[in-house]
């Protein structure tokens, strides 16, 4: 171990010299429970601890931790609660081979097909936007470009930056935002690559829309942005900004193969992950380029730096952008468990699984006459998150009324706003019948 970072800690001084962790320390969290059959989709649904009393439609918004994940999180913390300065010396601080911390990114990035070199670990989605516009060379004269229909966060993010940089931002709509179900792919592509102006420099889009459910075609978008780029010397190019939250766990996971060059998202919504954890990822030459806006514990040769009194070492790896200060370690050290749970299952089978569940819903609903389905039923234009209008009720009304039976919904916080129902694998066809029948007996 670095005496740096024991150093950085100050644990040498606590513990008298050079402590050595008991082997069970660096077990490797990485398999979920050898009692779960996980292609079983109703032993599936038992690892999640949910209230039997409910339907759980709206866990898009903060997941349930599975068994797995739970389990790990227990394991982390009992070390944690049992000698907290040994446990975060070797698990956050230590060696690459016994350094829970880079287990974790390098599980993560292996999950969407990245290096370890391209990942950072944040806190949430809107932590992960702050990392990524804080951090990119923006300046005066430079342009966002992002839509109508994005989160409060991302426009939030997007503000914020232009505040400080000088750059200015600009909306422009994709779609009516009254009905997202009629956009097409080929619209919403076209919309944006029609919309960039030589100012552009960065493009935000939402992968899933939280809004409407709708979902970006995020490989034709790439490879569109790819053909203007061409046509731009390096320093005018546009890079891509994808917020991630509802599309990573429950679409392809492999995003860093659509051609997009940044991705901001939570863990703890589809991926599963312990709350509190997030990522960015970009592209590795990306990284080098901007700038990080936070002091970060995930780099050993930041510490070194600052010892030596010297600029750190580039290029600058994602690390440099990490998180700082002490976390909630258990959590973080858990997120491999909420991986291995959906490579255990497959992510292609929980792909299939979302869409075949949400798509039945949809299809249940279309043919109710007071009801207004405002998602795509196209699974290229949709993922988990189902968006409708029921004739002469508010949404406010509408999930108070689904709520009477046992059915947790949600509203959208947008203008305008809808009821959202949405099913991912801690559900089962049970329950999304139990929705229908709930949504039909509103009038």
């Amino acid at each position: 171990m670095s005496l740096s970072r024991r150093g950085f800690l100050g644990a040498a001084a606590l513990s008298g010299g050079a402590a050595v962790l008991p082997v069970q320390l660096l077990d490797r969290v990485a398999t979920p429970s050898p009692a779960a059959d996980l292609q079983d989709w109703e032993a599936v649904r038992r690892l999640f601890d949910l209230s039997p009393d409910y339907v759980h439609a709206a866990l898009f918004l903060l997941s349930s931790h599975a068994r797995p994940v739970r389990d790990a999180v227990e394991k982390h913390r009992r070390r944690l609660d049992g000698n907290p300065v040994d446990a975060v010396d070797e698990g956050a601080f230590g060696p690459p081979e016994h350094n829970l911390t880079l287990r974790a990114v390098e599980a993560v990035a292996r999950y969407i097909g990245a290096s370890a070199d391209e990942v950072t670990l944040t806190n949430s989605t809107t932590h992960a936007l702050a990392v990524a516009y804080q951090g990119l060379p923006l300046g005066a004269g430079d342009e966002i470009l992002t839509s109508e229909h994005d989160h409060f966060v991302h426009h939030e993010a997007i503000r914020l930056v232009t505040e400080r940089t000088g750059a200015t931002a600009r909306r422009v709509r994709l779609f009516d935002p009254h009905d997202a179900s009629r956009a097409s792919g080929d619209g919403l592509v076209r919309t944006l690559r029609d919309s960039l102006s030589p100012a552009t420099r960065v493009l935000g889009v939402t992968w899933v829309h939280s809004s409407s459910g709708l979902k970006m075609p995020l490989r034709a978008l790439a490879a569109a942005l790819r053909e203007v780029n061409e046509k731009r010397v390096p320093a005018q190019r546009v890079i891509l900004v994808v917020d991630g939250a509802h599309g990573l766990g429950a679409d392809d996971p492999r995003v860093t193969e659509t051609g997009i060059d940044v991705l901001a998202a939570a863990l703890h919504k589809w991926v599963l992950a312990p709350r509190g954890t997030g990522i960015v990822w970009a592209r590795r030459d990306l990284w080098d380029r901007m700038r990080p806006v936070t002091p970060s514990f995930q780099s050993e040769e930041l510490y070194i730096a600052w010892m030596e009194q010297r600029p750190p070492r580039r290029p600058f790896p994602a690390a440099y952008f990490g998180l700082g200060g002490f976390q909630a370690y258990e959590h973080v050290w858990a997120i491999p468990a909420a991986v291995a749970l959906h490579e255990g299952i497959g992510p292609e089978r929980v792909r299939a699984r979302i869409r075949a569940l949400n798509g039945r819903l949809r299809d249940e609903l279309t043919a109710m006459p007071r009801v207004r389905l405002r998602t795509p039923r196209d699974p290229a234009l949709s993922a988990g998150i189902t968006a409708f209008e029921f004739d002469g009720l508010s949404p406010e009304v509408v999930v108070g009324r689904l709520r009477e039976h046992r059915v947790l919904a949600s509203t959208s916080p947008y203008r305008p706003s809808y009821a959202r129902l949405s099913f991912g694998i801690a559900n089962s066809e049970a329950d999304v019948d139990r929705a229908v029948r709930a949504v039909r007996a509103l009038g």
